[in-house]
């Protein structure tokens, strides 16, 4: 039913939307039809699937196909009654139509009955030639189960009948890495690379596995390959260039990653990595040249704004590490990376508001690490924001109780305000979590560390 591209079926939709357009009735075979309504169903235009199926049962009521196609679309529109009991009366005209039997089990992994799904699917593999479609579809349905065995075993079944079936070979390995079989894949494939030694996605796929294992040379020779079963494959350079950086093979590395430049336009994962192979290899101007090459062709990718920021950071340049992180910002103001960035670099200047800006961002973005909570509140200590910094450190204590450093702080912080019970309260908690982290009273709240209460706490625990 697949719609072809000869004449006559281009003649056949042409002739239809001409006859949508001035109300004329024309005649059309069922098998024309169906073409067409296949050729819509395809292009997702629903509607005129739709007005393709009336006007194809009123002129051929008896077809089982056109009914067929009557069922997928009320499938599509989750009508599950109606798509069933129209099967019902089609299975009782011709109980041995494969096609009634996968949309019977279409509706079940609808309402994911995924069980009853395989039992119909089954059934439906006694009525066909061609069963490496229903292999492929009850595999899925045991992917849906989680049942990564049976969904492998079937996937196998479609390469065992069609050995160029490359989607099948991708769920298998799917199903084999979702078990953590890594070298068991590795042996299916080498069976497989026998009967098929120019399969250029099972090299990569074993590259791929190699590679997993930290086996880096024999995921090199996979991928070369893969390169020589298809020169033009950009998937294999790219996996090549990933290892040649593991292996610090930084230049050759860079020449896989300018092949796939050459063969596609430039993907920003492969200017990114170059990025980075030229600032292992000291050559600062190259690396910035391709950072700023990968923000330029994907703006919405952070590794690259992120890249191109520590970058600077890493220079001691803030000014411009700041510059970029606020484009980052003003493309993707939900990002969490780019707001810690922000801080850290604003802090380094001394901008101690937009630090403090940045980190409190951080903290509603759901970045709950101890650091940004420590960050945020020595910032507002410094700034003399005392009931904000205990605020901050008082909801910290609810993710990390028991945590000697935000103990500390909150002593010195009470004691700032004569909240003497309160600041020994906190102050005897951080002794007893942990002594060793006493300097934080001295480094932050110098004028606490003199106090005679403070001392005495102290002394009486050391």
């Amino acid at each position: 039913m697949e719609f072809s591209h000869n004449d006559n079926d281009n003649l056949s939709l042409t002739k239809f939307e001409s006859m949508l357009k001035t109300n004329n009735v024309l005649f059309f075979d069922s098998e024309e039809f169906e073409n067409i309504i296949h050729h819509y169903l395809n292009e997702g235009k629903i509607a005129l699937a739709k007005k393709a199926i009336k006007l194809g049962l009123e002129q051929h009521p008896s077809s089982i196909n056109l009914k067929l196609f009557r069922v997928e679309v009320y499938v599509f529109e989750d009508k599950l009654v109606e798509a069933d009991a129209l099967l019902n009366e089609l299975y009782s005209l011709d109980p041995t139509n494969e096609e009634i039997f996968i949309q019977k089990a279409n509706i079940f992994s609808k309402k994911d009955d995924h069980k009853k799904a395989i039992e119909v699917l089954i059934q439906a593999l006694d009525l066909t030639d061609d069963v490496v479609d229903l292999y492929s579809l009850i595999g899925m349905e045991y992917l849906f189960l989680d049942d990564y065995e049976k969904a492998k075993t079937y996937f196998m079944k479609c390469l065992e009948t069609d050995i160029e079936d490359y989607s099948a070979l991708y769920n298998v390995v799917y199903c084999f890495e979702f078990l953590n079989q890594n070298e068991d894949a590795i042996s299916y494939l080498n069976i497989f690379l026998d009967k098929n030694p120019y399969c250029e996605v099972a090299w990569h796929q074993l590259g791929k596995q190699y590679f997993h294992l930290k086996k880096y040379k024999k995921a090199l020779a996979a991928f070369d390959f893969a390169i020589i079963s298809d020169d033009s494959f950009i998937g294999a350079y790219l996996e090549r260039g990933k290892i040649l950086e593991k292996l610090k093979r930084y230049n050759e590395a860079i020449e896989n990653y300018n092949i796939t430049l050459k063969l596609d336009d430039p993907t920003s994962f492969a200017l990114l990595r170059i990025g980075h192979c030229f600032e292992k290899l000291h050559k600062d101007d190259l690396a910035i040249q391709y950072f700023e090459r990968t923000v330029h062709e994907d703006p919405l990718l952070d590794k690259g704004w992120i890249a191109i920021t520590k970058f600077y950071k890493k220079k001691g340049n803030y000014q411009k590490a700041l510059y970029y992180i606020n484009k980052a910002i003003n493309i993707d103001s939900e990002n969490v990376v780019y707001w810690k960035l922000y801080a850290q670099i604003n802090l380094r200047l001394k901008f101690y508001e937009e630090s403090e800006r940045g980190y409190k961002r951080t903290l509603e973005l759901g970045n709950y690490e101890l650091n940004t909570w420590l960050s945020r509140g020595d910032i507002l200590i410094k700034i003399g924001e005392i009931e904000a910094a205990i605020y901050n450190f008082e909801q910290a204590i609810e993710f990390y109780p028991e945590n000697a450093e935000i103990e500390y702080r909150l002593a010195g912080l009470y004691f700032s305000l004569n909240e003497t019970d309160k600041g020994a309260f906190h102050l005897k908690n951080g002794v007893k979590y942990n002594e060793e982290f006493a300097f934080i009273i001295d480094e932050l709240f110098p004028e606490v560390a003199n106090k005679i209460l403070v001392k005495n706490i102290l002394k009486t625990n050391h």
